[in-house]
């Protein structure tokens, strides 16, 4: 006779065998999703909140026109600046041309900046900014970085005070803008040129002054005009400008005015500025805006760039409002870098995608070092961590129809048509103390048509080359940078 089953037994062995079916089941889904390798973390956004629209559109938060020592932001190619519009209405072909400009001035821009790092020996003769001569030419190993700056502000210059337009750029500085009687040559700008003689607090700076000599020791190559010091650069795309070293007076708000102000006053200015004023310098050297507007603002200030080119950003100095964000800044140390000691340099170690940091060593990241620029364009990384970071990415995006690339320097494109919303991972820079910053969505990809998006980072050549953040990859995060704390620190959703 079988001996009987008691109740307790029976639920014990029911309980271990649903056990095991569910765990077979949870087991199953499991690696179903390893090996789709779906990423944790993501983003799903509408294809048109990536694109500019055809008119202004000023951020809504971050930029209060009446706070003191903050400057409006605009993207020099947008609706919200008046200097350099593109139209509404171009053709398809007229965007491609638009998109591959930029793109090529962004190599010229990182291939300078490279060879800035290799080249040991900056001392150069400038040739007299008033003599009349097609060889007026700065040697192109002293090319400096201005390119694709694309970000500018609105300055006060001179007694009584002009209004001019000037790309703000952390990879230089020297600050500079075109001046009357324009001696040599000027390229059309919105703003008047700037007219030395109706000023009355300009000087010309004297070649055996202190001054002067700051500029050999800044990068930047230097000479005379009989007794006066002159200044001479040229940038990543061979425009260059040429002219006297003067002092005048920076009006930045009805409160903060700078006396005896040391700027470049071009008198022979060539190449693609395209309706600029000139620059505004933000790097870090004796020369640079940061520090001769240190005793006010202690060498800090931040700034938000906006998603898109129709809407506004802001630039903040001093450190009455490093929340301006809401959300809370993570800093990192800033490191210096062998023959890149204007440059601010990061200790980058890693990149997050999806959530999860990609299997790269720290050691690919420390050997070519890392700068932030608000310069560059496209995010330049050493050529190991970038084919990680693509492969990734190309297997997240599968489901996706690809999109042949209008330029050799980005490699993987899509074709968004069909597609009202689309996702895709997350991707963040892990840095050595521990900190990650995540991207904001609208800075992972960029448009090179209404329906064709590209992932907005690029490999060096190999992992010698310096890397590079760069500016698609700043959109919207609060950038901080703490010089004298020797940090530079990010937040979220720092503006539109």
């Amino acid at each position: 006779m079988a001996t009987p089953i008691s109740s307790t037994s029976f639920f014990l062995r029911f309980s271990i065998g649903l056990s095991a079916f569910l765990c077979l089941i949870i087991c199953s889904l499991a690696v179903r999703d390893t090996k789709t390798n779906l990423p944790s973390r993501t983003y799903t956004v509408e294809v048109i909140s990536l694109l500019p629209a055809n008119t202004c559109r000023p951020s809504t938060n971050g930029y209060d026109n009446k706070a003191a020592s903050v400057l409006k932001v605009v993207h020099k190619y947008g609706p919200c600046n008046q200097v350099h519009q593109i139209k509404s209405n171009s053709n398809p072909s007229d965007q491609d041309e638009y998109h591959m400009q930029i793109l090529k001035q962004d190599e010229a821009r990182v291939n300078s900046i490279h060879s800035h790092f290799n080249d040991s020996n900056r001392n150069y003769r400038i040739p007299d900014p008033l003599a009349q001569s097609e060889a007026t030419v700065i040697p192109a190993q002293s090319a400096s970085v201005l390119g694709s700056g694309n970000y500018i502000v609105s300055v006060g210059l001179g007694s009584p005070q002009k209004q001019l337009s000037l790309v703000f750029d952390t990879g230089s500085s020297l600050t500079w803008t075109q001046c009357r009687p324009c001696s040599v040559s000027c390229y059309k700008q919105k703003d008047p040129i700037f007219d030395p003689s109706l000023s009355t607090s300009y000087s010309n700076i004297s070649c055996n002054s202190p001054a002067c000599s700051q500029l050999a020791a800044s990068g930047v190559p230097s000479g005379c005009s009989a007794s006066t010091c002159v200044y001479g650069q040229q940038y990543g795309d061979r425009s260059f400008t040429i002219g006297f070293f003067a002092s005048e007076k920076l009006t930045l708000t009805s409160t903060d005015v700078f006396t005896g102000f040391v700027f470049g006053c071009g008198q022979n200015n060539q190449g693609l500025f395209r309706g600029i004023a000139g620059l505004l310098g933000l790097g870090r050297s004796k020369i640079s805006f940061v520090e001769q507007t240190a005793q006010k603002y202690n060498r800090f200030f931040s700034y938000c760039l906006p998603s898109t080119s129709s809407s506004t950003g802001y630039l903040s100095l001093g450190n009455s409002d490093n929340r301006r964000s809401g959300n809370a800044v993570k800093f990192t140390p800033l490191t210096t870098l062998s023959q890149g000691a204007s440059y601010y340099s990061l200790g980058l170690v890693g990149i997050n995608i999806g959530g999860s940091q990609l299997p790269i060593s720290a050691s690919v990241f420390s050997t070519s070092g890392t700068i932030i620029d608000s310069g560059t364009v496209i995010t330049r990384l050493p050529a190991t961590a970038y084919t990680a970071l693509r492969d990734a990415f190309r297997e997240a995006m599968k489901r996706y129809p690809t999109a042949k690339s209008i330029s050799s320097l980005l490699d993987t494109c899509y074709d968004f048509s069909e597609f009202k919303t689309i996702t895709f991972p997350t991707i963040g820079f892990v840095f050595g103390n521990g900190v990650t910053v995540d991207v904001d969505a609208t800075g992972i990809v960029v448009p090179q048509s209404a329906s064709q998006f590209c992932l907005a980072f690029a490999g060096n050549k190999d992992d010698r080359n310096v890397g590079i953040i760069g500016n698609v990859q700043q959109k919207r995060l609060q950038v901080v940078y703490d010089v004298a704390g020797g940090k530079v620190g990010f937040a979220p959703a720092g503006c539109q």
